[in-house]
Order: C-alpha cells, then structure tokens, then sequence
C-alpha cells in the first residue's frame, strides 16, 4: 500500500478515520492526501459571497491543522491535503482510482431499522463504488492502533481469497496473526468441502508470505452473519476484512445485504475489498 486516502469532513468520525490512517502510515511510510469535497449544496449556498469565501478560508486552515498534526506523529510520512468539487464518494473513489496501490479511510454512523436496508450516507455510496479497498470505522468503535489479530472470514465464492492480499500486507505491516475463520452449514457436506478446500488455500497464502495464522470453523446451520459477528466480538480481534458481495438490481450494482449487515453491525473497524473480477468483466 503506498497511498491512503482519507475522507475528511472534520466530524469526530473523520478524526478517528485521520487518526488511524496515521497508524498505518507510521508502519508502512504510505503517503496520507486527507480529501474535503466541497459539495453542490455548498456551492448553491455560498457561492460568490464573503460567507462563502470565509468559509472555504477556514476549511484551509483546519485542513492545515490537521495535515500538521499527522506530520508531527508521522514524520516520515508525506501528507497532503485536497479539496475537490462534486460528491464526495465519486470524488474520493475518482482520487483513490489514479492513486497507485491506494486505500481509502473513512468513518461512518452505525444505522438501524430503515436506514440499515437503505443505506445513503457518503462511507456507504463509496464503498458501493469504489475500486479500491476501503477502511470504515463505526462512531461507536474504539480504535485499537495496534493491530494484532486479523479476521479473515472465508466463504464458497470464488472471490474470497482476493481479500487474502490486503490482509497478508497488514499482518507483515504490523506483526500480526491472520485469523482465517470458515462459516460452515453443518448440514451440507458440498459446502463443508468448498470452504475447507478455500481455507486450506487462504493457509498456503499465509506460509508463503511467512505470516502467523490460525484456522478455525464454526459449524452454523441458519443465517452466518450474526454468528460471524458474535464469533468477532469473542476472538478479540482488531480487524475484520471482506469481500464486497454485490447484488444486481436493474441496470446498477448494489453492496448485497449481507456486507451491509456487516458493516452495519461489526464490532471492529473493517475493509472492504471490491471484486476485481467485476471490473474486468465490465470492461
């Protein structure tokens, strides 16, 4: 990873998000660009006026301020500050897109009932959009920085094992173990054999990058999600990375239900990993 992208829209969210980017800079000297999009809204409301300018003035300086601050706790970090025009989760992905081997950080509000189904704020539109992984931290999550237990769920798609790449980079980034964890329908014999085939692949991956790990089941006969988050909460891990599972409606691509339960409901920040067999196929 040599670029993090990270949201900024000076809520305590967007600090958390700036906060763990820095983390992460600190270990592998990726380059920070903290990205604030000035919106339509915004321009409609204060456009040509003194308010207007004031206002853009101090967006400047806090972006300064806090370019300052990760350049004090990350010295040998390159940090950078944007502001771009548009909406911000176009924005943030058409930046991350042109940035080699990039990331984005964003925070996000946890949601419940309607809203959970109908996500619509900014973390959720770019990770539906995006093309590069992407780290989202819940308001409500306690930032641990230091990174020592990895969850890598694994699953019978095809795609699951893409995530291993990013998980084997910030295991090696930060010395920590790679918890490969296969959802199993007890019942079903195929599926057993899929997942186990899949582990023992995700296993390979790990001893080839010489990185710790454990493998473990958990045998579950109805809906995985909910057992996968209460599995997260007792393995006192610091990191959940999956897939983005996507669901087809109409002529658009949507994050399926199940990494919106997810990420609606994980106990510890999580990235997101976009399938790039989708964009080739799209080509």
């Amino acid at each position: 990873m040599k670029n993090i992208v990270v949201g900024i829209d000076f809520s305590q969210n967007s600090y958390n998000a700036m906060r763990h980017a820095v983390a992460i800079s600190l270990k592998n000297k990726a380059k920070l660009h903290l990205v604030w999009v000035k919106t339509a809204a915004m321009k409609t409301d204060f456009a040509q006026t003194t308010a207007a300018k004031d206002f853009l003035a101090a967006v400047k300086n806090k972006l300064a301020q806090w370019v300052e601050e990760c350049k004090a706790e990350a010295p040998e970090s390159s940090v950078t500050s944007t502001i771009l025009e548009g909406k911000p989760a176009v924005e943030l992905c058409n930046y991350a897109a042109y940035l080699p081997k990039s990331m984005i950080v964003m925070g996000t509000h946890g949601v419940s009932g309607f809203e959970e189904f109908f996500v619509g704020n900014n973390a959720f539109k770019t990770i539906n959009q995006t093309t590069v992984p992407v780290l989202i931290l819940r308001e409500d999550i306690q930032i641990n920085r230091d990174l020592t237990e990895i969850l890598v769920p694994i699953d019978t798609s095809f795609e699951t094992l893409q995530k291993m790449k990013i998980a084997i980079e910030f295991a090696k980034d930060f010395g920590a173990k790679v918890c490969l964890l296969g959802v199993i329908n007890p019942v079903n014999n195929d599926i057993k054999h899929v997942i186990n085939v899949q582990l023992n692949h995700a296993a390979a991956m790990c001893k080839k990058a010489n990185v710790r790990f454990d493998v473990q089941t958990l045998d579950v006969p109805g809906d995985s999600i909910p057992a996968l988050l209460d599995a997260a909460k007792k393995m006192d891990v610091n990191l959940m990375v999956i897939m983005r599972e996507e669901e087809h409606d109409l002529s658009s691509v949507w994050m399926g239900s199940n990494t919106r339960q997810i990420v609606n409901n994980s106990p510890m920040p999580l990235v997101i990993v976009p399938n790039v067999n989708q964009f080739l196929l799209n080509k």
